[in-house]
């Protein structure tokens, strides 16, 4: 016989008769080859009975111990389990536009603790927000975007989560994607989504990597999201009023725009998401009040415009000097009322990463 893995010669083996049930005859005194039942009781003695043919006797393998034989010991009640930390969710955090800059994304993550060195999620059940902008203008756009993706799963799996908003380069990149060089109406004339891509910072290191899994992620986030209070944005603008009266509506619609896929719709909501500085000048205040009345939270939390054009310090992305423009973390403006969260990383300024609720 073939030996098994690790297992010696098989041993030859005695025939015995073996039941574990427990004797129903115990008071039975009579030969066992008389027993209605046998094997269901023991005959009281070996060598007192004549045993079946075949039948070849054993000695137990325990001995009978009684109750009088055993040294009782106390046992110690178990120990009260550790006290739990309350139940609820964890701290938020909300991160500004990336646009491709990994490395930069990478050290602000590990800096909140939100990640290890190796660039795992660690933070357990804290919870992440991206305000959009993930790629162009910076070097490594699919890699910010396989980031967000991997530490939504793994943020969840420690029951925190990492979600994302839509931002106007998510909509950019997708246009390009899928519309390339076709005309649309712009308002102005005709224009492209290719050459728009181009113009405001379009990578083709990242178009070269784009695969129908960033298209298909991109094409379902979210464009507003309502947390602890905070109403969460991308850009800085009232626009978002023009595609439904609820968080759930703007969602579905401008989802519905996207796989529709007609090209000047898909347009139309890339051009009003690029609007700006609504919150910013007279009259602001009420902009956000606006947006406030009609989706709720006390605070709204955008990304998209830069901190240094909020305050004066560049006019362009192209007006950056020496160092760059001096950021220390979120501006708070609007009467209080709005949160900017784009620190400038494409014009060597911060890229933000922020716990909330944020005091003035």
């Amino acid at each position: 016989m073939t030996q098994g893995a690790g297992q010696g010669p098989e041993a030859e083996r005695t025939a015995t008769l073996r039941d574990f049930r427990v004797p129903a005859y115990v008071h039975e005194t009579g030969p066992y080859d008389q027993n209605t039942h046998p094997g269901n009781a023991a005959p009281p003695l070996e060598d007192a009975v004549e045993h079946p043919e075949g039948y070849t006797p054993t000695q137990r393998d325990l001995p009978v111990i009684k109750r009088g034989d055993t040294l009782q010991l106390p046992v110690e009640p178990a120990p009260a389990p550790a006290p739990q930390p309350p139940a609820g969710p964890g701290p938020l955090f909300v991160v500004g536009d990336v646009h491709g800059y990994l490395d930069e994304l990478l050290a602000a993550l590990r800096e909140k603790g939100l990640i290890d060195t190796a660039g795992n999620w660690c933070a357990g059940t804290a919870r992440l927000w991206f305000l959009g902008d993930f790629t162009d203008r910076g070097p490594d756009g699919i890699g910010v975007i396989d980031l967000v993706m991997r530490l939504s799963a793994e943020a969840a799996a420690a029951g925190g989560y990492c979600k994302a908003l839509m931002g106007n380069h998510e909509l950019l990149l997708l246009g390009a994607k899928r519309f390339g060089d076709t005309p649309v109406n712009s308002g102005a004339g005709t224009a492209t989504f290719q050459a728009a891509w181009l113009l405001n910072g379009g990578q083709k290191n990242d178009m070269d990597r784009l695969q129908d899994h960033h298209l298909q992620w991109m094409a379902r986030l979210d464009a507003v999201e309502e947390v602890d209070g905070h109403l969460l944005v991308h850009s800085d603008t009232t626009a978002y009023l023009d595609y439904g009266d609820s968080i759930e509506a703007v969602n579905d619609t401008v989802r519905e725009t996207i796989t529709r896929n007609d090209a000047d719709e898909v347009w139309d909501l890339f051009r009003k998401f690029t609007k700006r500085f609504s919150f910013r000048d007279e009259g602001g205040a009420d902009a956000v009040r606006s947006l406030l009345d009609t989706y709720g939270g006390t605070r709204i939390v955008h990304g998209h415009s830069p901190i240094p054009y909020l305050l004066g310090e560049v006019g362009s992305e192209e007006d950056e000097d020496g160092d760059g423009p001096h950021v220390e973390g979120p501006h708070v403006y609007a009467d209080g009322l709005a949160i900017a969260m784009d620190g400038g990383v494409t014009m060597a300024g911060k890229l933000l990463v922020q716990q909330l609720p944020l005091g003035d």
